[in-house]
């Protein structure tokens, strides 16, 4: 019986690494199709646990607010889920989307990395303190992955994997090579370069008044790149609650 477990144990754990591959994939396949899927996820998911917190936490801040209100709950709960779901969906959008398929690769295999570490997180988290991974994903994930893909995406920059292109550089595209009518991932792309563009000056700015190690570590966490760890940990929250059902349910 104890190998049998192992063997399902195994398997489980070969299954969350395919999920975490065909998320990639897909968003790196579809990346119109994915950005509008995360925010209907972000969405649905953002609507169910938003309301539930605010149950909470409206009377923690007006004192004489003991029971509040299911249309008020329901309100603020249904403008925060839009919110975040928006802000996911064009996240997701601007990660995957663009024309550099070279990028976009190592993109979503950093995205890949990301979305795992999220997933294992939860269920350590599940497993030792009972953690709910739903909740925790939702509410406290985004910004260390956020952290966390954005150091990736600096670190393939910073060994040449990811080109950075100067601003002349940019600006004789925009003027010359940008079509009248550009297309979003003619745009993304664009949008990504000047983000590099940007990250490096501020490093180089920083470097000014501190030391170059420092002034990149600084650089990763004000970095645009920050924002995917929406994207991330709606996926990551989403794997590790499937996979914590699946193994609870072993025999």
């Amino acid at each position: 019986m104890a190998a049998f477990r192992v063997l399902l144990n195994g398997l489980i754990m070969a299954a969350e690494i395919a999920a975490v591959a065909a998320v990639a994939w897909f968003g790196f396949s579809y990346p119109f199709i994915f950005a509008a899927v995360t925010a209907g996820l972000g969405f649905l998911l953002g609507l169910r646990l938003e309301t539930k917190r605010l149950a909470f936490e409206l009377p923690f801040y007006f004192a004489g607010l003991r029971s509040p209100r299911l249309i008020l709950v329901a309100l603020v709960g249904f403008v925060e889920a839009t919110m975040k779901a928006v802000l996911a969906g064009l996240a997701a959008l601007f990660t995957f989307a663009g024309t550099d398929t070279a990028r976009l690769t190592w993109v979503a295999i950093v995205f890949a990395a990301t979305m795992y570490a999220g997933s294992s997180a939860l269920r350590a988290l599940s497993v030792s303190l009972s953690a709910q991974s739903w909740r925790w994903g939702y509410f406290r994930l985004a910004p260390p992955l956020g952290l966390l893909f954005s150091a990736g995406v600096a670190a393939l920059a910073a060994y040449g994997v990811l080109g950075t292109t100067s601003v002349g550089e940019i600006g004789w595209k925009l003027v010359w090579e940008l079509p009248a009518r550009p297309s979003v991932s003619q745009v993304s792309e664009l949008f990504f370069q000047l983000k590099q563009a940007f990250d490096d000056f501020i490093v180089t700015l920083l470097r000014t008044v501190m030391s170059e190690a420092w002034a990149r570590v600084v650089g990763v966490m004000i970095s645009v790149n920050v924002l995917t760890g929406f994207v991330a940990a709606v996926y990551a929250a989403l794997i590790a609650a499937i996979v914590r059902g699946a193994e609870e349910g072993l025999p």
